[in-house]
């Protein structure tokens, strides 16, 4: 606890102090501009990923960035999201999964949990949709591979899940709210979105309107990685994927092209995916329905 008391003096008189208009601001009321669902595993740090100042984001966090049908429980969740969307009047809600998560590992081996820890292994029965998935339709996979797949799946999982809240029905509807899901993987820094009309994970700035595009957004970003080359990610990834096409693969070391359909496309890949597995994975589970 030493260190974290060190750090609150240190927010004192170094960040506060040095944005006091910011705080001044905050005092008389929030107004975020994304609801921000994710895991609660701390190697996941919503403001420090996408780089947000306190009252950009209003953030839910939970074992394995799950969220319950709705009236299947009677936790936070639930609250927190009708807050954000009909009282806060946000408009933009990200549902962001990651790389190694702890949850999602229990959920692949659900009925071991309930002696040991009951309270989550009720939890995560409300990714079972989830679970069941993976057993009926993934049984070719296993270890690393079934994790990874497991992770992409339950981010489209809860999307669903998030559809059956009458306040998220209904902004939908009226064209007033848009749903990201999102894959952070801890490894490469690298972050990629779902695309339903493309099934495919694509960089998140290709989901932009073009009048949001700027030249910064399309520029390739780079960092070295101790015992790897210069990893550079791919900033222009694929425009259109079928369920036919295969999706060309970009290595951790940096970017590779491949033709698809005549025209070279690049997409991003997780170091923690074999190329057919991330085939499967950035075409999501649209292409097992």
């Amino acid at each position: 606890m030493k260190d974290i008391i060190k750090g609150l003096r240190t927010f004192k008189s170094r960040y506060f102090c040095s944005n006091q208009e910011l705080f001044e601001e905050l005092s008389h009321g929030q107004h975020p501009k994304v609801l921000f669902i994710t895991c609660s595993d701390s190697r996941i740090d919503p403001n420090l990923l996408t780089q947000t100042q306190p009252g950009e984001l209003f953030v839910i966090r939970n074992a394995g960035n799950i969220v319950p049908p709705y009236g299947a429980t009677n936790g936070g969740e639930g609250a927190s999201i009708e807050y954000a969307i009909h009282a806060l009047g946000i408009e933009h809600l990200v549902i962001c999964g990651h790389s190694h998560c702890g949850a999602i590992k229990g959920l692949l081996k659900l009925s071991s949990l309930e002696e040991e820890m009951p309270l989550v292994h009720n939890w995560l029965q409300h990714a079972e949709a989830t679970r069941r998935l993976m057993k009926e339709s993934y049984g070719d996979l296993e270890g690393e591979d079934l994790l990874d797949m497991a992770i992409a799946e339950n981010v489209l999982t809860q999307i669903e899940n998030l559809k059956t809240y009458p306040v998220i029905r209904a902004k939908l509807h009226q064209g007033k709210l848009k749903i990201y899901a999102w894959i952070y993987d801890i490894d490469t820094g690298e972050v990629v979105s779902y695309d339903a009309e493309r099934r495919a994970y694509v960089p998140p700035h290709t989901q932009l309107h073009p009048s949001e595009l700027d030249p910064e957004l399309s520029a390739p970003v780079a960092c070295e990685i101790p015992g790897l080359a210069p990893a550079s990610a791919p900033a222009n990834a694929t425009i259109t994927v079928s369920a036919s096409t295969p999706v060309a693969q970009a290595t951790p070391h940096g970017a590779s092209s491949t033709p698809s359909n005549g025209d070279a496309q690049r997409h991003y890949a997780f170091s923690w995916s074999s190329p057919e597995q991330a085939d499967r994975i950035y075409r999501g589970s649209a292409n097992k329905r």
